[in-house]
C-alpha cells in the first residue's frame, strides 16, 4: 500500500489525495513509514481512578430495584437518600448505570412533559401568586363528570385549596378562593390570581369576589393552551398517580375523599422537582432552607470520604428564590379603576 502511494506521488499526485483514495489519512501514512504497518498505539486509556467498584454499583442497583424506590427517578432517589444521611452517587452516575442495564426507559404512553420559560409576575415568597383551574373527574354516568377545583401557590407549589363539585360555577369558585384567602390570611393587593379564560374564571360573581378580597386577577392569552402550565402540570401529576382510580368514582363523596388523599400526599410527601426536591408544605412554611443545609453537609462528608470522585464542587442545594409566570394578558389601566383600595373590573 505504501508502494502504491509512492508511485502515485511520483506520477504527480498529492499524498493527501492518494491516501484519501485508499481511505487513509496523511498522518497514518507517516506513522506507517516510521513504525511499520503494524499499529503500535497503546489503545484505550486505563480505568479511571474514581470509577465505582462492582460492590458499589450492585448497592445502587439494589436500591433502584427495591420496593421503596422502584417508582422513583434518580432525581428523587438522591435527595431522599441524602435526607437519611446516605450518599451513594450522583444522579448522572445512577442514570449511567440505568442506561448500561437498559433500565432507563419512558414507561408511560404519554410524551414527556415539556418545560416552559416563565418571564414575568415573579413570586419571591408564598402567597404572592396563585394559579387555579378546573379538571374533570369521571362519574358513573357516561358523559357527566365531577369537577375538581384546585388552587396552587406558585412559589411553594402547595395546593392551598381543593374541592370537588358537581358543576362548573363562578359561585363555587368564589367560595373556594374566599376560604383559601382566609386560611392563608391574604391581605388586599398582596396576591395575583392567575387562570385561563373559562367561564367560571371570568364570571361576574368571581370577579366581584376578587375585587372584594383585593386579589388581582390575571388571565391566559386567548387560544393559548400553555399559558397556565403550573396548574396543568399539577393535574397531570394527579391523573398519573398510581392510585388514580381506573373506574369512575361512585359518587361525589368518594371523589372528594380521593382528592383529599391526593392533596395530603402532594403537599406533605411528594418531593417536587421544580423546588429542588422538597415537599410543597415544607417550602410553604420555610423549612426548605434547613433541609438543604443538611443535604449540603451530607455531600461535603461524601466528598471528604472520596475526594477523587469529585472533579467539581458539590451539588447546589440552595433554595429556589424566585418563581415566575410567563408574560400574560393583564387588565390595562383603561379597563380598570381603583376604588377604596380595590381593583374594579369593567366588563
Amino acid at each position: 500500500m505504501l508502494n502504491l502511494i509512492s508511485e502515485a506521488c511520483q506520477a504527480g499526485a498529492s499524498k493527501s489525495k492518494a491516501a484519501q483514495l485508499l481511505g487513509l489519512t496523511v498522518r497514518t501514512i507517516q506513522r506507517w513509514k516510521k513504525q511499520g504497518i503494524t499499529d503500535q498505539r497503546k489503545g484505550s486509556r486505563a480505568v479511571p481512578a474514581n470509577k465505582l467498584s462492582v460492590e458499589e454499583q450492585n448497592n445502587i442497583v439494589n436500591v433502584l430495584k427495591s420496593q421503596e424506590y422502584a417508582d422513583f427517578s434518580p432525581n428523587q432517589i438522591v435527595p431522599k437518600l441524602a435526607d437519611q444521611g446516605i450518599y451513594m452517587g450522583s444522579e448522572s452516575t445512577i442514570y449511567r448505570i440505568l442506561r448500561t442495564l437498559k433500565m432507563n426507559e419512558h414507561r408511560q404512553a404519554s410524551n414527556p412533559v415539556h418545560k416552559h420559560s416563565p418571564e414575568t409576575f415573579t413570586a419571591c415568597a408564598p402567597n404572592q401568586i396563585w394559579s387555579w383551574d378546573i379538571t374533570y373527574l369521571p362519574s358513573p354516568v357516561k358523559g357527566q363528570f365531577y369537577y375538581l377545583y384546585m388552587v396552587m401557590d406558585l412559589y411553594s407549589r402547595k395546593a392551598v385549596a381543593c374541592q370537588v363539585y358537581e358543576s362548573e360555577s363562578g359561585e363555587f369558585a368564589s367560595d373556594l378562593i374566599t376560604d383559601a384567602c382566609i386560611r392563608e390570611k391574604i391581605s388586599k393587593k398582596q396576591l395575583v390570581l392567575h387562570s385561563d379564560n373559562g367561564s367560571p374564571m371570568k364570571s361576574v360573581t368571581m370577579l366581584s369576589k376578587l375585587q372584594d378580597l383585593g386579589v388581582i386577577p390575571s388571565f391566559s392569552r386567548p387560544s393559548v393552551s400553555n399559558d397556565n402550565p403550573f396548574s396543568e402540570s399539577l393535574f397531570r401529576t394527579l391523573k398519573y398517580r398510581p392510585n388514580y382510580p381506573e373506574k369512575p368514582f361512585e359518587n361525589i363523596i368518594e371523589a372528594r375523599a380521593w382528592a383529599d388523599i391526593f392533596v395530603n400526599w402532594y403537599n406533605t410527601v411528594h418531593l417536587h422537582s421544580s423546588i429542588n426536591f422538597v415537599t410543597p408544605d415544607d417550602r410553604h412554611r420555610g423549612k426548605d432552607a434547613k433541609i438543604f443545609e443538611n443535604r449540603h453537609k451530607v455531600y461535603l462528608e461524601a466528598r471528604l470520604k472520596n475526594p477523587e470522585r469529585w472533579t467539581k464542587g458539590t451539588r447546589n442545594w440552595e433554595p429556589i428564590t424566585e418563581v415566575s409566570l410567563k408574560k400574560f394578558k393583564r387588565l390595562k389601566p383603561e379597563n380598570s379603576a381603583e376604588r377604596n383600595g380595590c381593583l374594579t373590573v369593567r366588563i
